[in-house]
């Protein structure tokens, strides 16, 4: 996801999409572990992703 989708979206929003984006992160460390996982870049993609919605999500409550 797009700094700039980030940025639109509400803080509730944010809060669902970091749940979402740890489920997946936790899904694709197992996946990792056991050698089933295809797509190895998509781990690098949701923790950055992660990383971007916590900043954004810091910097919205400091308003």
């Amino acid at each position: 996801m797009k700094i700039d989708k980030v940025r639109d979206l509400s803080a509730d929003q944010l809060d669902d999409e970091l749940v979402k984006l740890k489920k997946e992160q936790f899904n694709l460390r197992f996946q990792q572990a056991t050698g089933q996982i295809e797509n190895t870049a998509r781990i690098r993609e949701v923790r950055r992703t992660i990383a971007r919605i916590k900043t954004v999500s810091k910097t919205k409550a400091a308003e």
